[in-house]
């Protein structure tokens, strides 16, 4: 019998009410300051269900990360920023995501976390790590204010649950008004 750590958790519940032995958790993080959020308790729900855990960032387009409108690595709490130049190639945005991980690693204090940089599009280079290192729940981020707006247009969180039957654990990361 699993031992529920999160008692309001619907997931834990879940698990416990199935139960089903998991043991791979996938969490997928982008370089919105509000990632930080979500590898916390990503990382929380592994080590507390004793999961391995695998950080995921995917790149996409390189142009978009010279963009005014694009987030630069934000870094965790007490880390310093990844130097701007690395966003000027496409191995540079590599060295910068795979350092972003480094750094997220470190920040949860984990040094067997795993981690993986892919590209491509989001949704489905998620969807593909997942099937890739067959792992049992995903947990991601979903930034929208308008999330009913963004599930009719079209969000990552939209296509993966679309096209995926590993359970996903939506991290809501907008700030409250």
């Amino acid at each position: 019998m699993w031992l529920i750590k999160h008692p309001q958790c619907a997931l834990c519940a879940y698990v416990v009410n199935k139960h089903i032995k998991m043991k791979k958790i996938l969490i997928a993080l982008d370089f919105d300051p509000t990632a930080q959020k979500v590898a916390e308790i990503g990382f929380s729900l592994s080590k507390d269900s004793g999961f391995e855990a695998i950080l995921l960032h995917v790149i996409t387009d390189p142009v978009n990360y010279s963009s005014k409108g694009h987030t630069k690595i934000m870094g965790f709490v007490g880390q310093e920023n990844i130097k701007a130049s690395l966003y000027e190639s496409k191995d540079g945005l590599k060295k910068a995501s795979q350092l972003f991980l480094d750094k997220s690693k470190s920040y949860l204090g984990d040094n067997t976390i795993l981690t993986l940089v892919t590209e491509g599009d989001l949704a489905e280079s998620i969807l593909k790590a997942a099937n890739d290192l067959k792992v049992d729940i995903i947990v991601m981020g979903s930034h929208s204010r308008k999330w009913m707006e963004n599930i009719l247009m079209g969000s990552v969180v939209e296509k993966v649950l679309r096209n995926t039957t590993i359970p996903v654990l939506i991290i809501p990361t907008k700030k409250q008004d």
